[in-house]
This record gives C-alpha cells, sequence and structure tokens, in this order.
C-alpha cells in the first residue's frame, strides 16, 4: 500500500536549471516530486531556475519541458522562470540590507582557495557598501539547524561549519539560496522532494527562511543515481539525454529506483497508466537513509 493522502495544501515543485537537457538522475527527481504532489493529492508546479546564465545552453529549457510533457510529467499552473523574478530578489536583498543581516564580501577567488567552501568571515566586520565589486553574504549566527527529512531522517548542521553564505555574487548574479527560498515562498511550496546531492542546502536554506519570517517547507531528498565509477549521474558527468521515442521503459526504471515492484506487464500499458500505478503506489520508506542508487543495478 502507497503513501496516498488527503493533503489539499500540499504544493510540490520540480525546479531544474537550464544546463542541459534532462538525463536519467534528473528523471528520478522530477518523478519523485511529482508522484508524492499527487500521492497527496497537491499541486505540482515547474520552476525554471535560469539565473546563471553563463551555465546555461541555448533552448535547453525548451528541451526540459518537451521531455517532462513526453514523459506525462504535467505541471499545474503556468511555468514560472526565476530570470523574471529579479525585482522580488531585489525587494529581499534591500529588506536584509537594511536590517544588517547581510554584508558586502570583496574577497578574491584566490584568497578563498583551498577552504573548502567554509567562509571564515574575513568581511563580516564591513558594512559600508564599496565601490569595487562584491557579493552579499547573509550573516549567519553560530545555531545548530535541526529538521526531519522525510527519507534521511533525522538532520542536525552547525552553521558555523557551512560559514555566512552568499545570496548575490560578486558578478551581480543572484544565488541559488536567495532564488529558491523567495520563489519557494511565492509559490506556496509546502513540500521539497529533490536529490540528496544538495542535502546541505537545506539547513541554509531554513535559516534565511527564518530571517525572512517565511514558514519551513518539508523536505525529502531521494538518493542520486550513480554510475560504476561512483559518480553522479549529472551533466557535468556527460550523462545522455533521456529518449522522446518511448519514454515508458525509464519511467518503469525510475520507479525500481525508488523500490518500488512494477509487474514486467506493466510496461505494455500507456504512460499515463505507468504513472496513474506509481501514484498509488508511492511510498518513501523504500529509500530510508539511502544516499546513492546503482544505475546499472535498476
Amino acid at each position: 500500500m502507497g503513501d496516498t493522502l488527503s493533503t489539499p495544501s500540499y504544493v510540490g515543485r520540480f525546479a531544474p536549471s537550464p544546463s542541459g537537457p534532462l538525463h536519467f538522475g534528473s528523471l528520478v527527481a522530477a518523478l519523485a516530486s511529482y508522484l508524492d504532489a499527487h500521492a497527496h493529492r497537491g499541486k505540482w508546479l515547474v520552476r525554471m531556475e535560469d539565473i546563471d546564465p553563463p551555465r546555461e545552453h541555448p533552448k535547453a529549457a525548451d528541451l526540459i519541458l518537451k521531455a517532462l510533457d513526453v514523459y506525462g510529467l504535467h505541471w499545474d499552473d503556468s511555468v514560472l522562470f526565476q530570470s523574471d523574478r529579479s525585482e522580488a530578489y531585489d525587494e529581499v536583498l534591500d529588506t536584509l540590507l537594511r536590517a544588517e543581516k547581510l554584508y558586502p564580501c570583496t574577497c578574491t577567488r584566490k584568497k578563498l582557495a583551498g577552504l573548502n567552501g567554509v567562509y571564515p568571515g574575513y568581511c563580516r566586520h564591513q558594512r559600508v557598501i564599496p565601490s569595487q565589486p562584491h557579493g552579499l553574504r547573509l550573516l549567519c549566527s553560530n545555531q545548530v539547524m535541526q529538521f526531519q527529512d522525510r527519507i534521511q531522517g533525522d538532520q542536525s548542521f552547525d552553521l558555523s561549519s557551512l560559514g555566512d553564505f552568499v545570496l548575490r555574487r560578486k558578478d551581480g548574479l543572484y544565488a541559488y539560496q536567495l532564488a529558491v527560498c523567495v520563489d519557494d515562498h511565492f509559490q506556496g511550496v509546502t513540500h521539497i522532494v529533490r536529490g540528496v546531492d544538495i542535502l546541505d542546502s537545506t539547513p541554509r536554506q531554513l535559516y534565511l527562511q527564518s530571517q525572512l519570517h517565511y514558514p519551513h517547507p518539508v523536505y525529502a531528498h531521494v538518493p542520486v543515481i550513480t554510475q560504476n565509477n561512483g559518480n553522479k549521474l549529472s551533466k557535468q558527468n556527460h550523462a545522455p539525454a533521456i529518449p522522446l521515442n518511448d519514454p515508458r521503459p525509464l519511467i518503469i526504471k525510475a520507479l525500481r529506483a525508488f523500490g518500488l515492484k512494477p509487474e514486467p506487464d506493466l510496461l505494455m500499458n500507456s504512460v499515463e497508466e505507468i504513472l496513474s500505478w506509481g501514484i498509488k503506489n508511492w511510498s518513501t520508506r523504500h529509500m530510508a537513509g539511502k544516499k546513492q542508487i546503482l544505475q546499472d543495478s535498476l
């Protein structure tokens, strides 16, 4: 029996970045969020995280949306493009600056090399906005952020070990942590299902949400799909785009990644019928605590 519930207030989302077409790993993440939303009789939204032009590929957004449509993952409401949201991000940055929760950072990449992504607070004393290029960092307390992940269980992160993080980059582009929090709140997202590879972003987002007095969504981080060499299946590792001619085999394969056991003859059904089976049988408990799933094992 699945996790089908009646949760009228459930709003989920899938938020890819248009740095390339969908691959099997991103399909697994999309399908997990889709099935969870529909199993709870909620809404499922798609948001395009297109705020990093140097990493984006022309027409990738269109290819992603076409693939979702072919695979039967139809979204509710219109697609939100973050490239249209600069006014909202600026407003939040201004609010945080006035509250002295942000500070300008003029550190170069060379100065930060070898710090493993943990900012030591070199510019914490700065409050006056300098004339030279600068990023904006959120001033974080030393508190411990704890949350219950529906798949990975109890989580605890010491913010001091993560460091003050960037909300606007030195090149003027908005940071992922800012945009995702602002837009999740704007869209009324209540449940987030995504890959465990960004689990350590969650404490940062929880902290920023608390600074902005936003409600906290419920989180579930699904295992990532890995190759035989242990690398995550990703665009950076040249994962191939999912085929668009017959989506059924890969949907069945993704269902197996969730620990579900579709019968072989389900492959003979339509995409809609396969997804309906997935919704009916959806459960997160088969993935409990898992961080990786080998692609070749499915």
